[in-house]
């Protein structure tokens, strides 16, 4: 597989746009690595390998278990993720999925329930990025393995 252009060259106010977005997530409160975790998840969703590539390098330089990586796509029926994290996954698959064109009710309400509506805005919105950033990297054939744990900090700045 072979890029089909360089989106850093040819596409640098849209790029400045979406770095725009994830810093703002980045000081948004939301615990980094509950970012990452929704962010790898919804990548697996989206089949976005040079994004799952990237988070689960961030996520193992912060610190994650690999037993909690390599779960995190049958994160139901393991047990080492928080009530919490849980809730943002779920609510990370059904905005991603959008199953009947709707976010279903229970989804909803439980993630309401460890989450303040501001939050609840923030984590849709990281959500909202992370799919644009999966349908660039996907539609450009970005190609994982090259990122660098950590070097998103520096495209923020």
């Amino acid at each position: 597989m072979k890029p089909r252009l360089n989106l850093l060259e040819v596409g640098q106010g849209a790029i400045k746009a979406m770095l725009g977005l994830s810093g703002y997530l980045a000081k948004c409160g939301l615990e980094t690595n509950l970012l990452h975790l929704l962010e790898m998840r919804v990548s697996q969703i989206n089949g976005c390998a040079y994004c799952i590539d990237m988070h689960s390098k961030d996520l193992r330089a912060e610190g994650e278990t690999e037993q909690r990586l390599y779960l995190l796509d049958a994160w139901r029926e393991a047990p080492f993720y928080t009530d919490r994290e849980r809730a943002a996954l779920a609510w990370a698959e059904a905005v991603t999925l959008l199953t009947d064109r709707q976010v279903p009710d229970d989804v909803f309400e439980e993630a309401r329930k460890h989450f303040s509506e501001s939050e609840l805005v923030n984590l849709t919105t990281a959500i909202v990025a992370i799919n644009g950033w999966n349908r660039f990297n996907i539609a450009f054939r970005n190609i994982a393995g090259d990122y660098k744990a950590g070097a998103y900090r520096q495209w923020l700045k």
